[in-house]
């Protein structure tokens, strides 16, 4: 090999580090920023928990954005978390074309799984920059309303009670993949836990445990909720996140279940920064 060929072949190699590296970044900005908005949500339901209103916000990702926006500096907030989450999406969609790490980050069920979770960060990027620009309509709607609207309107195709009773299924069955795969710590495979010590490795995987499954719990609730709604074809029975975090409320274990579930979510949203530190990609 001649020296054009090795300084070509070592200019490439740069890049593609130059590359991985902006990718990581991106990534680890994605997950700080999903750390964020559920440890906010936390904050809202703990307060709806014990007999409060959530300071006037809903218990969902447009109460956090609302919460956000009022806090010192929260318009560059806004933005910076609108940004971090669209590079979350551009890690995700690198995931779905080029595979993730791993043994089996090139499986097509993974990569499958990569290209929705792509379309998924998209929408809430866009979201909350919109937000961020003003657009207070966009990203802070209550998701009960919105829940109810897009019921309403899918209960009014043909064959809209079907349509609804497969997706609401479809709700509880990842809800339970996700509760499940946090109990079995399948996470673990997705860190870099070699960089962490005894002691820290173990507090990364309780929150990745009640984390995982609190949220999953949130999810399969959600979907039972739907069901229920398209069984009755009633579209108020749907329930959007805020409304299903109330229903625990309401559980004979009161206010505490509601709190419960609460600090689970918050859980989460510090497993999404330990994610920021340790996750490989």
């Amino acid at each position: 090999m001649d020296a054009r060929s090795w300084a070509l072949r070592g200019r490439f190699g740069a890049r593609r580090a130059a590359d991985s590296t902006a990718m990581a970044a991106a990534a680890r900005a994605g997950f700080a920023a999903r750390g964020l908005i559920y440890v906010l949500v936390a904050v809202i339901a703990l307060q709806v928990a014990f007999g409060g209103d959530g300071g006037g916000n809903q218990a969902d990702r447009g109460g956090a954005l609302g919460e956000l926006a009022r806090q010192p500096f929260g318009s560059v907030m806004l933005w910076v978390v609108g940004v971090a989450l669209a590079g979350m999406a551009v890690w995700r969609l690198s995931e779905a074309v080029f595979g993730g790490v791993g043994p089996d980050g090139s499986k097509l069920s993974r990569r499958a799984a990569s290209l929705f979770r792509f379309a998924f960060y998209c929408f809430l990027s866009y979201s909350v920059l919109a937000y961020a620009a003003g657009d207070r309509g966009s990203g802070s709607g209550s998701s009960d309303r919105q829940t109810d609207d897009v019921t309403a309107r899918i209960l009014e195709w043909p064959g809209g009670q079907w349509i609804l009773g497969i997706a609401g299924a479809a709700v509880v069955i990842a809800g339970l993949w996700i509760a499940v795969r946090a109990l079995l710590r399948t996470f673990r495979e997705d860190l870099r836990t070699h960089a962490m010590s005894a002691r820290t490795r173990r507090v990364v995987e309780a929150l990745g445990v009640t984390g995982g499954t609190a949220r999953g719990v949130v999810f399969a609730a959600a979907g039972v909720f739907a069901l229920v709604a398209a069984v009755q074809h009633q579209p108020g029975k749907a329930r959007g996140m805020d409304d299903t975090l109330r229903a625990f409320r309401d559980l004979p274990a009161g206010p505490w279940m509601l709190a419960l579930v609460a600090l689970g979510l918050a859980a989460f949203g510090v497993f999404s920064w330990c994610n920021a530190r340790w996750r490989k990609v």
